[in-house]
């Protein structure tokens, strides 16, 4: 089984809520990646999501685009990430996925990335740019790898693709709570139990909301209607500000460990 759905199971047997946790990958380096990562699976964190720098983050709001400007900047490609990710799994099974942009598939071959992703330890890819109705011979190349596609859900997307996009998707399903780019927001949205029911109505994977959480109680807030939640410029910010500082790994885990504990708390 997959690690992604193996988590979820865990976690569903269990009662609890899931955390989900991303950062720019190689922010401020590699090593410091593979360090993160140790400390948050022993923080709790349930799925690590790993944003593969790229020049032109569409998606992103201005604290992930920088933590992708340090992460090329350090020199971080994506066979350092899978040379990073394959470390990883020396000593850790946490479930991780590849939030990543298309045309960095397309320039090796998506054939070729799956694999040597599948290869390296990774569970799943996010491809931001990439929408279902383009994603035959992705979700094929996905299925033999053993990969799960996650997809997003928006505030704004329609009943009918909603249910095509639950379809298709396979470890859980990302709602993504506010319209526009992500970042910090200092109150959560009024419509999370709303849309996450819509979203259940087509599909029984779990749904992960994120997009602007930005600390423990709304990490409890949002958890309420949600089997997890997604927390990203919030951890990526305390990783800028903190930079290659000695106490970098330790302070960020330490709000990790906050996260995980509202979390579990419902």
């Amino acid at each position: 089984m997959n690690r992604i759905d193996q988590r979820f199971a865990d976690l569903r047997a269990r009662g609890q809520k899931g955390l989900v946790i991303y950062i720019g990958a190689g922010d401020p380096n590699l090593e410091a990646t593979r360090q993160l990562a140790l400390a948050f699976d022993r923080a709790g964190v349930d799925v690590l999501e790993l944003g593969v720098p790229f020049s032109d983050p569409l998606a992103d709001g201005v604290v992930n685009q920088l933590a992708a400007q340090r992460g090329l900047e350090s020199g971080t490609t994506p066979p350092k990430l899978l040379a990073t990710v394959a470390a990883i799994r020396q000593e850790s099974q946490i479930p991780i996925v590849l939030y990543i942009y298309f045309n960095l598939l397309h320039r090796v071959g998506v054939d070729h990335f799956i694999t040597a992703a599948a290869e390296a330890g990774v569970d799943g890819l996010l491809v931001l740019d990439l929408p279902p109705e383009e994603s035959d011979n992705y979700e094929a190349l996905m299925e033999q790898a053993g990969l799960c596609p996650i997809y997003l859900i928006a505030p704004t997307t329609p009943a009918e693709r909603i249910a095509v996009i639950a379809l298709r998707a396979k470890g859980f399903i990302y709602y993504v709570s506010r319209e526009g780019v992500t970042g910090m927001q200092s109150e959560v949205s009024g419509t999370i139990g709303e849309m996450t029911a819509k979203i259940r109505a087509h599909s029984s994977l779990p749904v992960a909301v994120g997009f602007g959480i930005s600390n423990a109680e709304q990490a409890k807030q949002v958890a309420a209607n949600a089997e997890a939640i997604v927390v990203g410029s919030a951890v990526v910010n305390r990783i800028a500000k903190l930079g290659k500082s000695p106490e970098m790994v330790g302070q960020v885990t330490d709000f990790i460990v906050g996260l995980a504990t509202a979390v579990r708390s419902i």
